[in-house]
């Protein structure tokens, strides 16, 4: 694909950018478009992002757009394409830029520019009777762009800052073709259907409440979801050898102090007065560890101490970015930290690896693997960074995982392994994560004897698989659309009588399979056969299904349909075996 560079040439772009320079160029002609339905508009921030893009834009007083004016928008860029507009572009030194921006009345620009150097040279791309300053590249002509589409409509400040004025926010996605568009369409209509908010609100697995915003309420379907899930993390946690722990929620200023939170995270975390001091509701679970640790003398023979807690922790997120269970404020991480020699940094992250991609085998779901390097602003010497990041590499290595090196993007006090998740739509989550931190250790002035007698600082690693369950829990409705495994099922089984008269061998039956450790539900309503088999299906998503007759109860077995909607007749103790057996060993 030719593209237009900001310096005039014409040039191939890498494949690996066509769809930016699309998405960029869209986003300049959604621009002319509201240009010409809303003469007055300001335009402010217009970028290509990763989903697609957006432009930010000062409407007049008393003007809205809704995304029920999308499709006039939409009729205007679509105009502006068949017009096959050619894309140019100049530049101009800084001065002449503000003058050439305020003759327009482009306010948002003007300002942006005085943000910039004295010396800066600002280039402008234009399409018509459209101007933008840009840096590109942009496709040759507005025919190019053959397929686009709006997605939605928000608020956004002005930089970003809540001080500033309050925008309006157009989002789009652009394609190369036609196709791409409809699968991604395709793709959209799936997501909407497997909404874990939607879901969880049809299978009564949680719940929102304006008396807490951002603080689900699990209901006992989602509590018998969480159960499950947990009861499978404490079994991994014993396999690989932690020992579980809890910290209190609420902790005093001195220790977010010594941690850093204080002063750095202050403005995520909820504060309280006890006894006329400072306290915080913990945003983390660290620096709680940390106390552990430090709580007796250690020794080189007691490291690598492995601890792991489900905590719950509180951070202050703004109202507006509350998204059901992915993004929430008070949430139970699957944390886990471990206190090690240097010399351990290998093995211990191969390990807590090895744990962790365990975790998304159980749920199938693959990943890719990033590793992040040293900071420009860090904590550390040089020989216990490249230590440290030689020792991930190398675990890594070993265990012939593919990763991606993201240089300098490690954490201040240490180089981290991040797990990206991808779902069956093909989005990514990044959930694991294994951090190295010397920072911590320093602030606490953790120690241990080493073999010779002197004090030796641990290296701390901060470890998560789930990233947290509220947001796992999230992830695996989405998944499985409701339709989970039958270890993590809130209903393993809908026991359906056909009438009154098997309604009793159908208490028996559920009785029988209660007391086997199966979850389980009986439909006693007054109810068509075919409406109740719909409704389990629909609503408890259940993965097997009893519907019991009269021939049933006096032959004493079962029909039993599944996912598959196949129904066969079992002996019911033949039934209890295989199902006991198939949430026993966790099959997906």
């Amino acid at each position: 694909m030719k593209v237009l560079y900001n310096d005039g040439h014409v040039g191939e772009c890498p494949e690996d950018q066509e769809l930016h320079v699309v998405r960029h160029s869209a986003a300049h002609i959604m621009a002319q478009a509201i240009k010409r339905l809303y003469p007055k508009a300001d335009f402010a921030f217009g970028p290509a992002t990763e989903n697609g893009f957006y432009y930010d834009i000062d409407l007049p007083k008393g003007t809205k757009i809704s995304e029920e004016d999308f499709p006039k928008i939409e009729a205007e860029m679509a105009r502006i394409c068949k017009e096959n507009l050619k894309f140019e572009t100049y530049e101009l030194p800084r001065a002449e830029a503000i003058t050439h921006m305020k003759d327009r009345g482009e306010k948002y620009k003007v300002e942006h520019i005085d943000d910039l150097p004295e010396d800066a040279h600002i280039t402008f791309y234009k399409q018509g009777e459209y101007v933008d300053m840009c840096v590109g590249p942009h496709l040759l002509y507005t025919k190019a762009l053959k397929a686009f589409k709006l997605t939605g409509v928000s608020g956004a400040y002005w930089k970003g800052d809540k001080d500033n004025k309050m925008l309006t926010r157009i989002n789009g996605v652009a394609f190369r073709s036609k196709d791409e568009l409809a699968a991604w369409e395709h793709l959209r209509e799936e997501a909407e259907k497997r909404d874990h908010r939607k879901i969880g609100q049809e299978m009564e697995i949680f719940m929102m409440n304006e008396a807490g915003p951002g603080f689900p309420f699990w209901l006992p379907n989602g509590m018998r979801i969480r159960n499950s899930l947990m009861q499978y993390w404490q079994e991994m946690q014993d396999r690989y050898g932690y020992d579980q722990v809890q910290t209190p929620i609420i902790l005093s200023r001195s220790l977010w102090e010594t941690s850093g939170h204080w002063d750095h995270y202050k403005e995520n975390m909820y504060t309280t007065k006890i006894d006329d001091e400072d306290y915080a509701i913990k945003p983390m679970n660290c620096p709680g560890a940390c106390l552990i640790y430090k709580s007796k003398p250690r020794s080189y023979r007691d490291l690598p101490l492995k601890l792991a807690e489900a905590g719950i922790d509180h951070r202050h997120e703004l109202r507006g970015a509350l998204h059901g269970l992915f993004r929430v404020r008070e949430f139970q991480q699957d944390d886990a930290h471990l206190f090690i020699r240097p010399d351990q940094i290998t093995e211990q992250v191969m390990d807590v690896a090895h744990l962790i991609t365990a975790y998304y085998a159980q749920f199938g779901f693959p990943y890719r693997v990033e590793l992040s390097t040293r900071p420009e602003n860090s904590m550390g010497s040089d020989e216990d960074w490249a230590h440290a990041e030689q020792g991930l590499k190398d675990a890594l290595e070993s265990m012939h995982v593919d990763y991606k090196l993201n240089p300098g993007d490690g954490a201040f006090y240490g180089p981290k392994i991040d797990f990206h998740l991808q779902d069956c739509l093909g989005r990514e989550w990044q959930c694991g994560t294994i951090q190295l931190d010397f920072q911590l250790p320093h602030n606490f002035q953790l120690e241990y004897t080493d073999k010779d007698g002197s004090k030796k600082q641990p290296i701390m690693i901060h470890r998560a698989g789930f990233g947290s369950f509220e947001r796992f829990i999230g992830m695996l409705i989405e998944q499985y659309a409701g339709k989970f495994p039958v270890w993590l099922s809130p209903c393993q089984v809908k026991v359906l009588p056909v009438s009154e008269k098997t309604r009793e061998y159908a208490d028996q039956v559920a009785k029988v399979l209660r007391n086997a450790g199966v979850r389980v539900k009986v439909d006693e309503r007054d109810e068509k056969i075919g409406y109740k088999i719909r409704e389990a299906r629909s609503v408890d998503r259940a993965p097997y299904m009893l519907i019991l007759g009269e021939k049933e109860a006096e032959g004493d077995f079962i029909s039993v349909r599944d996912r598959s909607n196949e129904t066969v007749q079992r002996r019911l103790d033949e039934f209890v075996a295989s199902i006991t057996e198939e949430i026993r060993e966790r099959r997906g």
